[in-house]
């Protein structure tokens, strides 16, 4: 160890739906192959807010087991700085002393068969930071174990810019399920943190036309921002009629969900072309109907989901810090960690009072 470590930290801890509390912890102490880290910034995900207000697809229902643990400390979004370990562990992730690291959400089994088959982001267990068997980053600390995840990130970025290479990894692995070509026409649903990543991403593979949707003037602002050729509000304009319009009447190529809103499933596949692509990235607080005889019978079209960012890291990270991410005006608010519940709670404002939300646990007041 580098640096004496105090032996209590403030974190936030689980109890339950809309029930999660400051409390004061013991600073984890890392064992064999394990490393400390000093959280820098942790990023609020939509996904931290629909497990406060207890969706099903964390806290289970008839058709499933609760996903969540009680008495963990939420926060996947998270970078750090390596403050404590074993030549193990420093070893295995190519890390030292002072470093700052970010990890990804999973951490796999490295035994089940998605594992052993290198589809390490879909492993059986699904042990991850935050809500299974591993507190996440909101704390003062957090434990790394050795089956981690761990990415190396400039110490030149902002703590909660370097965070954001969380989401941004996300929505770049749903960009590469879309298997985007040069002559299509692609369209994001939503300027939210996700969907701007995918706007990002998309951009990457430079469509002929990438447009944007939603519903705020201000971030579809910052969609254009972020690489979008057209934007559409789709309070003031229908969107599917403004597509055809454009594309001889045939419609997108590919469409990439970003908002979790349930009728934005509908719209993309009311929207996309016969043949075409549609990823789904989202996480829903709520079942989502819609006809799916336009997938099988009127379009025959391809549909995706996409989950975490599995080999996406490295190129988000490098996004980030060649400054091709408009960093400063997507994480619009930070708090510190005795302020999570507003932090929380922008978050699900929906009227569009924030984008990328921090906590900063060195920050006091």
């Amino acid at each position: 160890m580098s640096e004496p470590l105090p032996d209590r930290m403030q974190a936030v801890v689980v109890h339950g739906p809309e029930d999660y509390r400051l409390e004061e912890k013991d600073v984890p102490r890392p064992g064999p192959g394990e490393m400390l880290l000093r959280v820098e910034a942790v990023g609020v995900c939509a996904s931290d807010l629909k497990c406060y207000h207890g969706a099903a697809k964390f806290w289970g229902d008839e058709h499933r087991e609760p996903y969540v643990q009680v008495g963990r400390s939420p926060g996947h979004e998270f970078v750090g700085e390596v403050v404590a370990g074993d030549e193990e562990a420093f070893a295995h992730h190519r890390v030292a002393i002072g470093d700052r690291v970010a990890c990804e959400q999973i951490v796999p089994c490295e035994e089940c068969r998605y594992c052993r088959r290198g589809q390490y982001w879909m492993c059986g267990p699904h042990d991850m930071f935050g809500f299974k068997n591993f507190d996440g980053a909101m704390a003062e600390y957090v434990l790394v174990p050795i089956r981690a995840r761990v990415h190396q990130v400039s110490k030149q970025l902002e703590p909660h810019h370097a965070a954001f290479a969380e989401p941004l990894s996300c929505a770049l692995h749903a960009v590469e399920r879309a298997n985007i070509k040069f002559e299509d026409t692609v369209v994001v649903a939503g300027c939210g943190p996700i969907g701007l990543g995918l706007i990002l991403g998309a951009r990457e593979k430079n469509p002929m036309n990438l447009i944007a949707l939603d519903l705020d003037d201000d971030k579809l602002a910052l969609g254009k921002a972020c690489g979008a050729d057209l934007t559409i509000n789709i309070r003031e304009e229908d969107a599917v009629a403004r597509i055809k319009e454009l594309t001889d009447g045939y419609g997108a190529d590919v469409y990439l969900e970003g908002t979790g809103h349930p009728s934005a499933v509908g719209q993309g596949l009311n929207l996309l072309r016969k043949l075409g692509t549609y990823v789904e990235y989202s996480v829903f607080g709520s079942d989502v109907t819609v006809d799916w005889s336009i997938i099988s019978d009127d379009k025959e079209l391809d549909v995706l989901g996409a989950h975490l960012g599995p080999h996406c890291w490295p190129a988000a990270i490098k996004m980030l810090e060649d400054g091709k991410v408009p960093v400063e005006q997507i994480c619009t608010h930070q708090f510190a960690l005795a302020d999570f519940q507003q932090a929380l709670d922008l978050v699900g404002d929906t009227s569009g009072a924030s984008v990328k939300v921090s906590l900063l646990p060195g920050r006091r007041g």
